[in-house]
């Protein structure tokens, strides 16, 4: 098994080491799977439960104070399952799995997404406040407490922070987590993430959008990061995978897709990408974005 992790795309991490250990041990054991959607389901799966990063417990907190989770899994074969806007559940790979597999369907969204969960034997119900997001919604000035016109009045200046990723405690929050893994022959990726700091309640970003937060063709995979309106608005994920259908070689479709990405839009990106015989490749325009790859090609 081949796979590549990532931990995000934004400003530069706190604990840099720390963190890449982290992806590491992630790659490692997703490297260890018997398929491909095991892999990256395992790696991410690892990832959400490590609070130094934007997925499951310690994701990034809405404007009514609730974490909420998203992810997307796609395999070579186009079969896709995703799942958004979830309180309460740490692994949402686990759900877009689950909706993938179990249902005719390709994304659930919100109260119903976690009933499914239950249904299936995911986790839910559990608190994805982490210490540090904890103590930094405490500190955020005059919550709305009013109504949905309220929420979205209140958001427009605070969405998402500064253009560092940051809000004014510090958050990092483009700290979302993916992966892509290859056996040889089949392809699966996967993306998971807490969304973005004081968003609307209820927004969903690119992850759990076909083509935008995640993709997967016979040509190969892609995992994106970072601001997630533009990645959805130039699909990142979906035209990665183009490029490397077109015949650039891993790094050659990262770089080609990420350059695009700032031609379109003013945010910042970072995205990864897999090919079948395990050629690995990621870039990004943001100041940093960790990654991590495991097996032999």
């Amino acid at each position: 098994m081949r796979i590549i992790v990532h931990g995000g795309a934004g400003s530069p991490p706190d604990e840099p080491d720390d963190r890449q250990a982290v992806l590491d041990e992630a790659a490692g054991a997703g490297s260890e799977a018997d398929d491909p959607t095991e892999a990256v389901c395992a790696a991410v799966r690892h990832l959400e439960s490590d609070p130094r990063f934007n997925a499951g417990v310690g994701g990034a907190v809405q404007s009514d104070g609730h974490v909420r989770t998203d992810a997307g899994l796609m395999t070579d074969d186009r079969e896709v399952g995703a799942a958004c806007g979830m309180p309460g559940v740490e692994h949402a790979v686990d759900v877009a799995r689950v909706v993938k597999t179990e249902t005719p369907h390709v994304l659930l969204a919100g109260v119903h997404a976690v009933d499914l969960a239950a249904a299936y034997g995911v986790e839910t119900g559990v608190d994805l406040l982490s210490d540090r997001t904890r103590e930094q919604w405490a500190d955020v000035d005059d919550p709305p407490t009013g109504d949905a016109r309220d929420h979205a009045e209140w958001v427009r200046d605070r969405f998402g922070g500064d253009p560092e990723g940051r809000d004014d405690a510090g958050r990092r929050d483009h700290d979302t987590v993916g992966a892509v893994a290859t056996d040889g022959d089949r392809v699966a990726a996967a993306t998971s993430t807490g969304g973005r700091w004081l968003a609307l309640a209820g927004r969903v970003g690119d992850v759990p959008q076909v083509g935008s937060g995640f993709y997967c063709t016979p040509g190969g995979g892609a995992s994106a990061t970072g601001a997630g309106e533009d990645i959805a608005r130039v699909t990142l994920s979906r035209r990665a995978v183009q490029f490397l259908e077109s015949g650039r070689d891993a790094s050659a479709a990262a770089e080609a897709a990420i350059e695009e990405f700032g031609d379109h839009v003013e945010g910042t990106a970072g995205v990864i990408v897999l090919t079948p015989d395990g050629d690995a490749g990621a870039a990004y325009d943001s100041e940093a974005m960790q990654t991590s790859v495991a097996g032999d090609r």
